[in-house]
């Protein structure tokens, strides 16, 4: 009997260019970052994200009058699949 089921691939896991990336692919959207600085990845919920850090990579949307900031590159294009959807899970 063997498992053959894997975790699925987040979002996070997509290559993408990001003048914000850490030495392994990741962004590091937490160094520096005061208490009200943070805020959740509306993607991947949970993953706690810098605004400021965030902006300075261009890892955010604006969606009616709301600004969502995102932990990596992949979730941007996420969220403008479903913006609406998303912007639920900050609610």
């Amino acid at each position: 009997m063997t498992n053959d089921t894997e975790a699925p691939a987040s979002c996070c896991s997509i290559s993408a260019p990001n003048p914000a990336a850490a030495g392994n692919g990741r962004a590091n959207l937490l160094a520096g970052g005061a208490s009200d600085d943070l805020t959740t990845c509306p993607v991947m919920v949970g993953n706690p994200v810098s605004k400021k850090a965030a902006e300075a990579a261009g890892l955010f949307r604006d969606h009616e009058g709301e600004r969502y900031y995102f932990c990596c590159a992949g979730c941007g294009p996420a969220f403008d699949s479903d913006p609406a959807k998303y912007a639920a899970n900050m609610a």
